[in-house]
């Protein structure tokens, strides 16, 4: 009891910056949900009325997620050199821009415009997922999924709330002379700049910042210690505690652990399925005569699965592991697709369910990839590298957006459920891999 008291009183500072940090992010991440769910709703139903051609429908999707690719480089570079805080809020104000674009667009009727506009949209979808970092920057090492967890489950309030809000945003936008479905992206872009003004305001200290600072005080200590220890033993003191760091932020620069590979191909399947099957889906609803409310309560549903199980999922993971979490991840997103391939169009709880499934699938994975990429990389050079592995995620969500109109198109959205569910079993042979490497 009397050896943990010193430990305690030492991880004070870092613990109270992470309980303060973990406010912060959580009040941004609720305006980021709205932000992030209220475009996601009525992107590919904009995109399909200004160009009328369904198979173009997945465009928005991939162009929104391209300039979330470029985003995400943007942002984990900034977040390296200066902190969360600036990179952070920069990409929340850049989705706060693109959602102005948005409706300029939709007023002129200009497809260029509205392509571009989704392209700058697309920095706030990946300063969401960038956030989820800035949560486990403090975390103890045997809490860093259930910090990455508190984060995403944040995004759950205004993801639900955001899609249930497209049928009143468009009332307002034909009140105020705009298209009905630009309505959502008024309220997205007051969303995504509340965001950035909460960040930039209330983040203190960075919480990046702070974790190198403390990181490099400890090696600092330990050095010394070790150093004391040699000078003992050398005038004959019979020591044998050799003073080590400890964790994996004590890892020396330029180290990288097993789970990388893993945690980067586990998000990256899981957001190629997630975005393919769930851009498709409105599109496969209107087609069936079902509604903008009735596709927004499938949208909520899907976005209250991706982010409200993050705390439970947190636990699981610190508990279990990431490799049990991922291989749950892919099992999941399976079923999903089997249910939306079996769904009846007229079904719209069937539909509901297989999103469900999606979105819990799509959780398992992020948070479990997120865990084993934090344990693997170095805090000297984490947030490049979380930005660049974004990137990949970034790029595979636009690929499975892109596809999944032309699949529908070609095969019809059963194809693209069964398809989807039969890629994700992907993830098992690595997990088998990242298994057997650590033995």
């Amino acid at each position: 009891m009397t050896t943990d008291t010193p430990t305690r009183t030492k991880d004070a500072p870092r613990r109270r910056a992470q309980r303060r940090s973990l406010i912060v992010l959580v009040a941004a991440q609720i305006l980021s949900g709205v932000g992030l769910a209220a475009g996601v709703t009525v992107g590919a139903l904009l995109a399909q009325d200004m160009l009328t051609s369904t198979g173009l429908a997945g465009l928005p999707s991939a162009v929104g997620t391209a300039g979330s690719a470029l985003a995400a480089v943007a942002v984990g570079r900034v977040s390296q050199a200066r902190g969360r805080r600036p990179g952070l809020a920069a990409g929340y104000l850049a989705g706060a821009v693109g959602s102005a674009g948005v409706i300029i667009a939709a007023v002129l009727g200009n497809p260029a415009l509205l392509f571009l506009s989704l392209f700058v949209y697309g920095a706030g979808a990946a300063t969401t997922l960038q956030a989820r970092y800035a949560g486990a920057d403090l975390a103890a090492p045997a809490h860093r999924a259930r910090a990455v967890s508190t984060v995403l489950v944040a995004t759950t309030l205004g993801g639900v709330v955001g899609p249930n809000l497209a049928a009143p945003t468009g009332a307002l936008a034909l009140a105020l002379g705009i298209p009905y479905l630009a309505g959502p992206f008024l309220l997205a872009g007051a969303a995504y700049a509340l965001a950035a003004l909460v960040l930039a305001v209330w983040l203190r200290p960075d919480p990046l910042l702070l974790a190198r600072d403390l990181d490099l005080q400890q090696r600092t200590a330990a050095a010394e210690a070790a150093e004391a220890d040699k000078a003992d033993r050398a005038a004959g003191a019979d020591r044998a505690a050799g003073a080590t760091a400890g964790g994996p932020d004590a890892a020396p620069v330029g180290r990288r652990g097993p789970g990388l590979l893993l945690g980067t191909l586990t998000m990256t399947l899981t957001q190629l399925v997630m975005v393919a099957i769930m851009t498709m889906t409105p599109v496969h609803m209107h087609e069936h005569g079902h509604g903008t409310a009735a596709s927004g309560l499938v949208i909520a549903i899907h976005i209250g699965a991706m982010y409200l199980p993050s705390l439970l999922t947190g636990w699981l993971v610190d508990r279990y592991g990431r490799l049990a979490i991922a291989t749950a991840s892919g099992l999941t997103l399976l079923a999903a697709g089997i249910v939306a391939a079996a769904a009846p169009a007229g079904s719209v709880w069937l539909l509901a369910l297989a999103l469900a499934l999606l979105g819990l699938g799509w959780n398992f994975g992020l948070v479990s990839g997120t865990a084993a990429i934090t344990d693997a990389v170095p805090l000297a050079g984490r947030a490049r590298t979380q930005g660049l592995i974004d990137v990949v995620i970034a790029v595979a969500g636009a690929a499975g957006g892109l596809a999944s109109g032309l699949v529908v198109t070609a095969a019809g959205f059963t194809v693209l459920g069964l398809a989807g569910g039969l890629l994700s079993l992907s993830i098992l042979p690595a997990v088998a891999m990242t298994t057997a490497r650590r033995r």
